[in-house]
């Protein structure tokens, strides 16, 4: 797990670069709160604001990002005060949760936008639960979260947009159909609400006082996720990642006893930790969340051993929520997202190859490069999506190990694309007519994995003269066709055979349906 997490690439530095950037963020809006005479409690919550800010709003480009940090306020503000207000109501105040729940579920349908401000509504509900926010604390906190993301936007707009120099970043959507319960965002918010009412009951039969974490532990549990393996892997991360950081917790946070300058340094690293992992490991995120409240909690006064274990507690029984929703309610099977997202990949695998075809074709308006950045997110959903299967405490031995092949040369197919659109941009090795023959090569044998009918077609179709076994041609370029078309026909032997939790291409004589959709 450490290697995983210290190992991991990091291209041009991005989570380094982000992670620093959130630290810095973060800790300008929470000394410009404490400079402005803020309560401990408006700077916690202004810092959360920040944190929220940096850390969801993922929008394409800068400008979008900018819009979505602006609309924040308007959506938390109105949460903000109607958790207030309830507070003393606790039948109405946990309907209300329930519902901001399934709203922010539910808006995931409106792409990164509505994802983040999703979270920002559900988060600004659960910190007044954790604060104990009453209405006549409203003016103040809307003063720290408004100033503190405006101190928040300074830095990441202003003093270190690294952003503005990059290219943008692909962004490839789920797939939907229909609607209504046919659409994957309305069953995943009917299932957050269930998950999120079990754990509500569970959580105060556990505490009165903190039953908001199982909750919370509920709603984070389904972020990011799309199908019933990918949200139970989720789940057991969680689990295994409070309880690490309860572990730290208890020799890194309970001696410090709340002492004000080494708590705000260890919530500084907490904060990095959140950044630094979460792209590549959920429970080392949740270990870094864990400490992080575990800190804050010591800040305020009521953090002892006890107050750990009953952090553990609740987390188990959101996550039990979690696992009851999406075992009972409108299930989404991994087979069906796994199935979507294998395909496209494969598509865009085609797209890439018949731009550099092009390329290579003498076409000065191909360009290959895009689309690679396309599919790398493409095999990260891919990933996340057969987590289940490949996950070390899978019994399914027979599974993991076909699904594992399918990763390996999936992986395959994405390294020789990056090195063949890397040759296609080199002006020697353009107007090669037997490029341009194992260029078609490779599309055929992707339309024989996601078309079969289109594949028996193209197999008729004459070979291009030129492409010959021994024929001499630039020999990286040919290189790489030669080594993607082989991974693409290996793939149709654990495609094929495997069952049930993954795609099952029917046999050849056969014509099949559109796997576009989750």
């Amino acid at each position: 797990m450490l290697k995983r997490v210290f190992v991991a690439p990091d291209p041009g530095r991005l989570r380094l670069r982000s992670a620093t950037r959130a630290v810095l963020g973060i800790s300008v809006a929470v000394a410009v709160c404490g400079l402005a005479g803020h309560s401990l409690a408006a700077a916690i919550t202004g810092g959360l604001a920040a944190l929220l800010a940096l850390f969801t709003v993922t929008d394409t480009t800068v400008q979008k990002q900018l819009v979505t940090t602006a609309l924040l306020p308007v959506v938390g503000f109105p949460v903000l005060a109607l958790a207030a207000v309830l507070h003393a109501h606790p039948v109405a105040r946990d309907v209300a949760f329930l519902a901001v729940m399934g709203a922010g579920v539910y808006a995931r349908r409106w792409g990164p936008r509505g994802h983040s401000l999703g979270v920002f509504a559900f988060m600004t509900f659960f910190v007044t639960q954790f604060l104990h926010t009453l209405p006549g604390q409203l003016p103040e906190l809307y003063a720290a979260v408004a100033l503190s993301l405006l101190c928040s936007s300074a830095v990441r707009f202003g003093l270190w947009c690294y952003e503005r120099r990059l290219p943008p970043p692909a962004v490839v959507q789920a797939p939907e159909e229909g609607r209504g319960l046919a659409r994957t965002t309305t069953r995943q918010a009917v299932q957050a609400t269930v998950g999120g009412a079990v754990a509500l009951v569970i959580g105060q039969m556990l505490s009165g006082e903190r039953w908001y974490w199982a909750v919370g532990a509920t709603w984070w549990i389904f972020v990011n996720t799309t199908s019933r393996g990918e949200t139970l892997v989720r789940g057991f991360r969680r689990v295994l990642g409070t309880l690490l950081g309860i572990a730290v917790g208890l020799v890194a946070v309970v001696p410090l006893d709340g002492a004000p300058v080494p708590t705000a340094v260890l919530v500084g690293v907490c904060v990095f930790g959140i950044f630094y992992t979460a792209p590549v490991s959920y429970t080392w995120m949740m270990l870094s969340v864990t400490l992080m409240a575990g800190a804050l909690y010591g800040l305020l006064g009521v953090l002892d051993p006890a107050l750990l274990a009953l952090r553990a507690l609740e987390t188990g029984a959101g996550a039990i929520g979690a696992v009851l929703a999406v075992l009972l309610v409108l299930p989404v099977t991994t087979h069906a997202t796994t199935d979507a997202w294998i395909q496209r990949a494969l598509r865009c695998v085609h797209v890439c190859t018949a731009e550099a075809a092009a390329r290579l074709s003498g076409s000065p308006g191909a360009d290959p490069s895009p689309h690679v950045a396309d599919l790398e997110v493409l095999l990260g959903r891919v990933r996340l999506s057969l987590a289940p299967l490949v996950h070390p405490l899978s019994p399914l031995r027979a599974r993991k190990a076909r699904a594992r092949r399918v990763l390996a040369l999936l992986d395959e197919c994405a390294r020789e694309v990056r090195g063949l659109a890397s040759v296609a941009a080199d002006p020697e090795a353009s107007h090669d007519a037997r490029l341009a023959a194992a260029c078609w090569r490779v599309e055929a044998a992707v339309e024989a994995l996601t078309t079969p009918e289109k594949a028996r077609q193209a197999r008729t179709a004459p070979a291009d003269s030129a492409d010959t076994a021994g024929a001499a041609a630039p020999g990286r370029a040919l290189a790489h066709l030669h080594s993607l078309e082989r991974a693409l026909t290996e793939l149709a032997t654990p495609l094929r055979t495997i069952p049930a939790s993954l795609p099952s291409l029917p046999p050849p004589p056969s014509s099949r349906e559109p796997l576009i959709g989750a």
